[in-house]
């Protein structure tokens, strides 16, 4: 016998700490931890097989944690309504809070701008030129003249002719105006292409009209006339380009 073996005690429990048991060893049948059928911790119904944490209703597999309806497959935390594939947190809607619809751009039309303000250009040109070979009446006298008839009367201005420099001349001063409104950032100028070609037509018969009356004999026609000819040509392009042009997204 060694001497580790010597100095070890019979009984080591006497020198633990006062009142401790081993596990499995039983002093009294008393209702704190004894044997089975007690009512303390044992197999009672306390905390072992009982109702209390065993397999009863209390943590078992009864209706407290187990597979009841507390915290098992249950309608609280399982799969049902709660926070499971349910109504409640499981597929919300995946709707977005912004449109998914495209945006119309707002942006100037040149090139219907640029062909109006050649219109009105071209009238004002047309004002310091002749319109007639052989005439010293430039574009500016036929105008005021006109002005002076439209003052007798609009059936006096008709009869004298002088309404087709008029419808050509003020024509071009509203296209040149409309030129300018469409350099303006707009979604669409089919309003502005729309009274663009309503002018341009008007002027266009102020000089289809004069032609008519010379039997389309180009050589009774001045430079001024040509010009003035081109202010419903003009016209009437920017005023197309404008009306079919469309937004832009």
């Amino acid at each position: 016998m060694t001497e580790r073996e010597q100095s070890t005690p019979a009984d080591w429990r006497e020198t633990t700490t006062p009142g401790l048991r081993p596990v499995g060893e039983h002093t009294d049948a008393g209702p704190g931890w004894g044997p089975p059928g007690a009512t303390g911790y044992g197999t009672g119904p306390g905390h072992a097989a009982g109702p209390g944490h065993g397999s009863g209703p209390g943590h078992g597999s009864g209706p407290g944690y187990g597979t009841g309806p507390g915290y098992g497959t249950g309608p609280g935390y399982g799969s049902g309504p709660g926070y499971g594939s349910g109504p409640g947190y499981g597929a919300p809607p995946t709707t977005p809070e912004y449109s998914t619809k495209p945006v119309t751009v707002r942006r100037p039309d040149s090139l219907a701008s640029l062909l109006l303000i050649l219109a009105g250009i071209a009238a004002a040109v047309s004002l310091l030129l002749t319109w007639l070979p052989g005439s010293e009446l430039s574009g500016w006298d036929l105008v005021t003249r006109g002005l002076d008839d439209l003052e007798q009367g609009f059936g006096v201005l008709l009869d004298t002719g002088l309404w087709q420099p008029l419808a050509v001349v003020l024509g071009g001063g509203v296209l040149f105006v409309l030129g300018l409104l469409a350099v303006l950032p707009a979604r669409t100028h089919r309003f502005l292409g729309v009274l663009a070609l309503l002018v341009s037509l008007v002027a266009a018969a102020g000089v289809l009209v004069p032609l008519d009356d010379v039997g389309w004999d180009l050589e009774q026609v001045d430079t001024g006339f040509w010009f003035a000819a081109a202010v419903p040509a003009l016209g009437l392009l920017g005023a197309l380009k404008a009306m079919f042009t469309g937004p832009r997204r």
